[in-house]
């Protein structure tokens, strides 16, 4: 038998047997519903404040904020509408240019693009599977140069680079500190994308709190829900007061009146959302503490492996940060290994999947200016997500 075939079925046993015993279709995410998600969203119906005004929507906004200890949140009806305005907010617009890595969620390629932006995919670092510093530096110094007047001018096109958009992947933290203190020493605003980060820290600071801005998700696939829905974080107050205006449509406030001062969106999230929000974060920790616990379990089935190849080992946390164990990954020798792991997987009925396509290579973004990513294309063909939602939100 072959190591591939070895090691897929011991998952498989511990998927099966350990983790989610008894199911018939084992997903690579679900949500899970024990806590008062029930009572909140009846009681948001019987307040009949569904929509985009209600009390769930601010104490969910106050929940997030004292949480990532940031100054303002601003929630969203999804983690791309989120992205799209912090976007504008940092002033990204037609033919802009914005650096980003090509191996994340297609929202991030997709919210540059709203903007009548084009993304320029830098590669990402190997250990943390997010945006490369050395990477953008060396885009940044071979291809860039900095115009008096314009900013940050990409010198065989002209065009200016108007921001920087790391993700966090799977909730592993990225070398964000590095990232922004290079781009600050270019005047080049970043835009965390933490939608699969809630709960991850770099030292004592949560993720989408190093950058200007940044912003994270609350899909039905993510490590809290409130079906779809996203929140805006920011620790510039100002900033804060401006991004809750204009994702309300840039109302002015008034008894009566409907004036609306600036271009704005109607990105405001339900009510209705927001209180099934709510009692998610009442769980967080434990939702949490609970994937933890998946991963030492994959961890030690792994146990045997040889450390040293970083094959069949997974994907961890860089010392120094914590991460929220969103995915839990492994990776593979070669493309060959990962189809044949993947194969065995979903004959099983267990819905393990590979990382997302690189963005460069979907026809929306084939055209887009892209420096050579040979980690990405390398994680693209080796990396494995396991199953990583608890069945029940326990720590034991």
């Amino acid at each position: 038998m072959s190591e591939t075939s070895t090691v897929a079925n011991r998952l498989v046993r511990i998927i099966k047997d350990e983790l989610y015993p008894g199911r018939e279709v084992i997903g690579l995410h679900e949500p899970t519903f024990t806590g008062n998600e029930k009572a909140y969203v009846l009681d948001a119906i019987d307040s009949t404040f569904v929509s985009s005004v209600g009390k769930y929507v601010d104490r969910f906004e106050e929940m997030v904020a004292e949480y990532t200890g940031a100054t303002k949140a601003v929630a969203a009806m999804n983690g791309t509408a989120a992205l799209h305005a912090t976007l504008h907010l940092m002033g990204v617009g037609r033919d802009d240019l914005v650096i980003t890595q090509p191996l994340t969620f297609v929202a991030t390629a997709n919210a540059i693009k709203y903007c009548g932006a084009d993304p320029v995919f830098v590669d990402v670092d190997e250990e943390t599977l997010g945006l490369s510093p050395q990477a953008v530096r060396q885009f940044l110094e071979d291809d860039c140069e900095i115009d008096d007047g314009r900013g940050v001018l990409h010198t065989a096109s002209g065009r200016r680079v108007a921001a920087c958009v790391p993700m966090h992947t799977f909730g592993l933290p990225l070398r964000i500190t590095e990232l922004v203190e290079l781009c600050d020493q270019w005047s080049i605003p970043v835009i965390e994308d933490a939608a699969e980060s809630l709960g991850s820290f770099v030292g004592k600071t949560h993720t989408g709190r190093f950058g200007k801005i940044g912003i994270l998700s609350f899909n039905g696939n993510k490590t809290i829900t409130t079906g779809g829905g996203g929140m805006i974080i920011t620790d510039d107050d100002a900033l804060g007061r401006r991004t809750k205006h204009i994702t309300t449509t840039a109302k002015v406030p008034h008894t009566w009146e409907y004036v609306h001062d600036e271009l704005g969106f109607n990105y405001r999230l339900p009510n209705l959302n927001a209180a099934l929000g709510c009692a998610q974060m009442e769980q967080l920790d434990n939702k949490i503490a609970a994937k933890a616990k998946i991963a030492r379990s994959y961890r030690e089935a792994l146990a045997d492996t040889d450390p040293g190849s970083g094959l069949y080992q997974m994907v961890e946390a860089r010392p120094g940060t914590r991460p929220n164990y969103w995915l839990n990954a492994i990776r593979c020798p070669d493309r060959n290994a990962r189809d044949a792991m993947l194969t065995a997987f979903n004959e099983e009925r267990i819905m393990a999947r590979p990382i997302w396509e690189l963005m460069y290579r979907l026809p929306a973004f084939s055209s887009a200016i892209t420096t050579p990513c040979p980690i990405a294309e390398k994680l693209v063909d080796t990396v494995v997500n396991l199953p990583s939602w608890p069945v029940a939100v326990s720590a034991r």
